[in-house]
């Protein structure tokens, strides 16, 4: 067995690679079939766009009664490996039971384990990788998490297109179990030895750094979530930014397959690609520029620019176009993917409590998911496919305005009940 400074070299050395490969292959399994679903529903089971909308709105509920809790879970296990890999099993398990269910409870109900169980993959990353690089490197390294999560979007879309197009819809289920065997396979590779459980859920490294232990910075009380100020005001942001969001990529997939059947699933693969591709430099951006030029300007041109493609998507129909305004969703979505969970660190330094933090806020976002997808299948119904792109750019332009005017930069700021804890822990780092 390796030991002393080469064996820890050796140890960062495959943390570092383990994660980026979990990362990169989780990014598939966490969404589960995303955005094929609507599709696959769509053209092979001929259901209405109203009824996909409330079946995915079912999914996204489960997902937000499970987002607090599993944040809790992950603050307090010390077993995150083993819920990374219990996630992706559940997950692939109950997509692959669809091509057997045809009606709409059945439907329902197999997604909605799926989202329950997918909710756990992003604080459970995050926390590993504040838990092995502290918060000093976290953000830096959060750029680099969403840079291979994204490239592995971007790969398995081109593979799911590609294979869509020689055999069908259907094609995207096999790639699911693919990617989620690669993920249980890099999880485990992680060195447990390499994850202080501690840091992990966003106490201060300072204390434990010089010596201290756990018994020196102790969690905050679960009051900290409601008062902390920023925290509550980035919620109803992130609620926003999902509301705007979720639904304008499963409605440009429609669009898509209504256009041409056999190349909906392929087209909406192009989609996606093009997104990710963006998606990687924006990512890496954030991690390398978010601690110099603070969070907020670019979380503004994350919310920018959602607002400025829910206004193109309906100036044309023709499939290039789509793909191409579909380019947008690279920048906004990279950056809030790479800020989320640097701005959570940032309000929840010190408490103990980060985890369950980012569950709550997904939470918030999940609602905003979920009123999204069900308000976009309504107003398609009603009014057609641009009154719901612009209705949604509109919820874009509000989470905009509020953003700028009401949610300060989050760089350096402290929970209030932490900072009469100032004096207490530079005692005890000296």
């Amino acid at each position: 067995m390796v030991t002393g400074k080469d064996g820890e070299t050796q140890r960062s050395t495959r943390a570092n690679h383990a994660l980026d490969a979990a990362n990169f292959f989780l990014a598939d399994v966490r969404d589960a079939l995303g955005p094929y679903l609507a599709i696959y529903l769509l053209t092979e089971q001929k259901w209405d766009e109203a009824s996909i909308g409330y079946v995915m709105s079912i999914a996204t509920v489960a997902g937000i009664l499970a987002q607090t809790p599993a944040g809790a879970l992950v603050d307090a296990t010390k077993a995150k490996r083993a819920v990374l890999v219990a996630a992706a099993v559940l997950v692939t398990a109950a997509s692959l039971l669809l091509p057997w269910l045809s009606s709409f409870w059945p439907v329902g109900v197999s997604q909605a384990a799926a989202h329950a169980a997918g909710v756990v993959f992003g604080p459970a990353l995050a926390a590993v990788t504040l838990g092995i690089y502290g918060h000093r490197a976290f953000t830096k390294r959060i750029g680099r998490n969403e840079s291979f999560n994204h490239a592995g979007n971007a790969c398995a879309a081109a593979a799911a297109g590609a294979a869509a197009y020689l055999w069908g819809p259907a094609v995207v289920f096999y790639l699911l179990a693919a990617m989620s065997l690669a993920s249980v396979v890099s999880v485990l590779a992680i060195p447990e030895r390499a994850i202080d459980h501690e840091l992990a859920r966003g106490l201060h490294d300072a204390v434990l750094s010089k010596g201290g232990t756990s018994e020196d910075d102790q969690p905050s009380g679960l009051k900290v979530l409601v008062t902390c100020r920023p925290l509550l005001i980035f919620a109803a942001c992130a609620m926003m930014f999902h509301f705007a969001n979720a639904a304008m990529l499963p409605l440009v997939g429609q669009k898509l397959a209504l256009q041409d059947k056999n190349l909906g699933t392929t087209l909406m693969s192009a989609c996606i690609v093009a997104a990710q591709i963006i998606m990687v430099p924006m990512a890496m951006l954030v991690g390398a520029k978010a601690d110099a030029w603070g969070r907020k300007p670019l979380f503004l041109i994350a919310l920018l620019v959602l607002t400025i493609r829910g206004c193109l998507y309906p100036l044309s129909d023709h499939a290039y176009w789509l793909v191409g305004v579909q380019l947008l969703d690279g920048v906004g979505a990279g950056i809030y993917g790479a800020l989320f969970p640097v701005i959570v660190a940032d309000l929840m330094r010190g408490t103990g409590r980060f985890n369950l933090a980012q569950g709550s806020v997904t939470t918030a976002q999940g609602i905003g998911a979920a009123l999204s997808t069900s308000l976009a299948g309504f107003v398609v119904v009603h009014a057609g496919y641009s009154a719901a792109f612009l209705t949604l750019g509109g919820v874009a332009a509000g989470g905009l305005a509020f953003y700028f005017f009401v949610m300060p930069e989050t760089q350096g700021q402290e929970p209030a009940d932490r900072k009469a804890d100032r004096s207490r822990l530079a005692l005890v780092v000296e």
